[in-house]
């Protein structure tokens, strides 16, 4: 009996002993592995789905004087749009037409759907173009405003520089040549950019702070006049299911038509590095490849032969995308490859997945494999032309909008002045180098514009 009273002991003293380790071992099983040392590699991202709409925002746009559904649940198409017959019908004074009113949207659509009180003799505003009417390809006189049929149409256009002292409003392109007369207080000076800081003249130094506008491809210009603008048919509807294979029969992989081999962003060498990886075919004084600009077949390879175009703007510039990408890169049925604006830039301007811009990689090298995965993957090449056929880039009238914020900057008695436009345009407006590699360096701008 004692016997058996010692085994028992000694059995319960190593369960004691045992007891410990055991709870340890569980614990450590039931801890999360560490993770390990060495990450996967990263794979680029098949593109986003579209995006949730607010549904406030969605039924403003739908019901406004933009474009108004009817009974059928189709959408009466605004003026400015093909087949378009909707107009403004309704004085809307508090519009969003100027920078303050819309931040970070260039109020195009708004500016065409303004329009004058019905019951109103309202006067001819005069606009004097300072750089004459050959500049610009237009004839004097209320002809512009007529013939286009511009909701606010009370404006006539000069070049005789006897109306300096008189005229509403001046508009001047690309540079300030001043008129020897007094100006009026209330008079609105215009200063119209198309190209980027890169390629446009300094102002002399009295001129800086002379200007009450500005008209560029910038979205924060008081009058933006892009290089195209795009315009959804339903803003509710930004993809459709599509009827054909956008890569069948295509057996190249990505051509580049171009002529400046010495832009500031070093695009070219960026395409070299990316040749590295993925055939690339440039076309021009910068390759190997040569089909002469008066030729139409050029483009058409575009359509037939290959997948990837790089719409390379010349310089990496805030809010500049030019028809190297509207109209080489979104009118042909190949996919454009961006460079020049940032990511967000893009974004705003170019319909839904429409677009690859470089700078969501890491290097030419991790481009080029996800261009060979969208190569060999024909339901993600297509995913990047559902937007086809959703809209259309418009004709923004810029005439017509001039004439319709003239009149209602005197309606709101609102005065506007730069203290120095050349650093409004100049100012971290460009970079030599990425924009990721920029930071906030270049985004950060100085506001030099005083409104009242």
């Amino acid at each position: 009996m004692w016997v058996r009273a010692a085994r028992a002991i000694r059995a319960l003293r190593r369960a004691a002993l045992l007891l410990p380790l055991a709870l340890t071992a569980l614990v450590l099983l039931l801890l999360p592995r560490p993770p390990s040392l060495d990450p996967a590699p990263r794979s680029p991202s098949p593109p986003v789905p579209p995006p949730a709409l607010d549904a406030n925002i969605e039924n403003s746009i739908t019901e406004s004087e933009f474009a108004a559904v009817q009974d059928d649940g189709t959408v009466q198409l605004p003026w400015f749009m093909r087949g378009g017959d909707k107009r403004p019908t309704q004085h809307e004074p508090n519009a969003a037409l100027f920078p303050e009113d819309a931040p970070g949207q260039d109020r195009v659509v708004n500016q065409l759907m303004y329009t004058l009180p019905k019951d109103e003799d309202v006067p001819i505003k005069k606009i004097l173009l300072a750089n004459g009417f050959g500049a610009w390809g237009v004839s004097g006189g209320r002809t512009e405003f007529i013939r286009n049929k511009c909701p606010v149409d009370r404006c006539t256009l000069s070049s005789d520089a006897r109306d300096a002292a008189t005229a509403d409003a001046i508009l001047y392109k690309d540079h300030h040549t001043p008129f020897n007369v007094k100006r009026s207080p209330k008079q609105i000076w215009i200063l119209y950019y198309l190209e980027c800081p890169y390629h446009t003249a300094s102002l002399r130094p009295t001129s800086v702070d002379v200007f009450n506008w500005t008209s560029t491809y910038r979205r924060d210009s008081d009058i933006v006049a892009p290089y195209e603008h795009w315009v959804y048919y339903d803003p509710l509807i930004i993809e459709k299911d599509l009827d054909r294979n956008f890569a069948a029969n295509k057996t190249k992989k990505v051509a580049w038509f171009v002529s400046n081999c010495h832009a500031r962003n070093r695009r070219l060498q960026y395409a070299r590095q990316l040749s590295k990886y993925i055939q690339v075919d440039i076309y021009g004084a910068c390759g190997a490849h040569h089909c002469p600009r008066t030729d139409p077949n050029c483009l058409e390879m575009l359509d037939k032969d290959y997948k990837f175009y790089l719409a390379f703007e010349n310089s990496n510039c805030r809010d500049y995308v030019t028809e190297k990408f509207f109209v080489n890169g979104l009118q042909h049925n190949v996919l454009p490859i961006v460079m020049g604006a940032r990511a967000s830039e893009y974004a705003a301007l170019a319909p839904h997945n429409s677009y690859v811009h470089v700078e969501e990689f890491a290097s030419p090298e991790e481009l080029a494999a996800y261009l060979r995965r969208l190569d060999e993957d024909d339901n993600l090449y297509n995913s990047y032309f559902k937007w086809k056929g959703t809209g259309e880039f418009i004709n923004t009238y810029f005439f017509c909008r001039v004439c319709a914020m003239v009149h209602a900057n005197e309606r709101r008695q609102r005065s506007a002045h730069y203290s120095d436009v050349q650093a409004w345009w100049r100012d971290g407006a460009c970079t030599r180098a990425e924009w990721r590699a920029a930071g906030a360096a270049s985004s950060a701008q100085r506001d030099t514009r005083d409104n009242g």
